[in-house]
């Protein structure tokens, strides 16, 4: 019998969602209710291979897309064991999944201020969720649980210790189920226990973040306190110099609220390319000389090469850096580029093997006699999320 999950990830103005084997990870529904709000507001999704769409009541909220959504698991005939939700920010009272109750909920709901714009989301739907399937197990998974093994070293910031101790002032990082799919598909690709892999993790997608992972557990992560800092990402614009914001308000005459909307939503290589944030739009673009998409993917290429490069410090056992996500699993030009400054340290890419590496197929990227090997690993954090969620099944 398969131990279907369903799993559901709610953000400000989007539903995703899956029915997933929570062993095998084979995924039967996947979808998307998007535009929540709006008057286009519509559902897609795909059924045994077949493509749907939908559209939802003008102004569909998260309610009306959960309730779309539970008619079409309904019609699968499908009995889930539980729900996986995800949600972006445990802080520290999180170091795993935890099956929702009120004191959960309590604590979602009191991390929004470090997520504002998704914790409140993922609350919205866990509560919609439940009472549509009052029934199953509800257990929620949350992004920073895999970081809770950073040493201090690498979480806290050189402010003020009381800022850590009175309002939990620090690293948190973030992608976390990604990074630990990655980890535990390189132990098996690697024929070695969880507990002594040693990768430098690299998922680029519209947000970005590299992981430093040493014998299994997490030692440095570029993604912070929020999901702005470290790399140069879609619209945020990741490391800055921290005076920027305030004396962007004075010269712009803009509130915080604003200066914040600007760092992550008008930034990155949107802002750098003036042209889009999509990665395949600058390529295309770059292919016919465009200035400001060239200069984005060079700096976005060289940013993720020092964090990388930074990153052998922390992990002494490195047997491999390891691209994923969307960006990372299928261009092959921002691998090439990005690994171009490693020629000095040994690091060689094979180009046929690169440039193959696309669209699902992955594997390793990197020459022979390479000092240390290169792979690409399409990732599957719904995977995650639905195996942890089955536990408490």
């Amino acid at each position: 019998m398969k131990k279907e999950v369903i799993v559901l990830n709610c953000g400000s103005s989007s539903v995703k969602f899956a029915i997933i084997d929570a062993e095998t990870g084979e995924a039967g529904l996947t979808g998307i209710a998007e535009a929540l709000g709006n008057s286009d507001a519509s559902l897609s999704y795909k059924l045994n291979g077949k493509k749907e769409k939908q559209a939802l009541p003008e102004k569909a909220g998260h309610t009306e897309a959960l309730n779309a959504i539970a008619e079409i698991i309904a019609s699968t005939g499908v009995q889930p064991i539980a729900i996986g939700h995800r949600v972006v920010h445990g802080g520290e009272k999180f170091k795993g999944a935890a099956l929702v109750d009120d004191s959960v909920l309590e604590a979602i709901e009191d991390y929004a201020s470090m997520a504002p714009l998704h914790n409140m989301a993922n609350l919205k739907g866990i509560v919609t969720a439940q009472a549509a399937y009052p029934d199953l197990p509800h257990v929620v998974v949350f992004d920073t649980s895999f970081f809770q093994t950073l040493p201090k070293k690498a979480f806290i910031y050189a402010l003020p210790m009381s800022l850590y101790r009175e309002h939990g002032i620090r690293r948190y990082g973030f992608h976390g189920t990604s990074h630990k799919f990655i980890l535990d598909s390189m132990a098996k690709i690697l024929h070695k226990p969880v507990s002594d892999t040693s990768i430098i993790s690299a998922h680029l997608g519209n947000g970005c973040s590299v992981s430093a992972i040493e014998k299994g557990q997490a030692v440095d992560t570029s993604l912070g306190f929020i999901p702005l800092e470290g790399l140069v990402m879609g619209t945020r614009c990741g490391d800055i110099d921290p005076s920027l914001p305030g004396t962007l308000q004075k010269k712009l005459g803009k509130t915080a609220d604003e200066i914040s909307d600007l760092l992550n939503k008008q930034s990155g290589l949107l802002g750098i390319s003036e042209l889009s944030n999509d990665c395949r739009t600058l390529e295309d673009a770059a292919l016919e000389g465009h200035e400001g998409a060239l200069l984005a993917i060079e700096i976005f290429c060289y940013r993720l090469a020092k964090y990388i490069a930074g990153y052998m410090v922390a992990v002494p056992t490195l047997d491999a850096i390891v691209f994923t996500g969307g960006i990372g699993e299928n261009s092959s030009l921002i691998r090439e580029t990005t690994m171009g400054y490693f020629a000095h340290f040994g690091i060689t890419l094979d180009e046929q093997k690169n440039t193959d590496a696309r669209f699902g197929r992955g594997g390793k990227i990197s020459v022979e006699n390479a000092s240390t090997a290169v792979y690409v690993v399409p990732t599957n954090e719904e995977w995650v999320i639905a195996a942890e969620a089955a536990t408490f099944a």
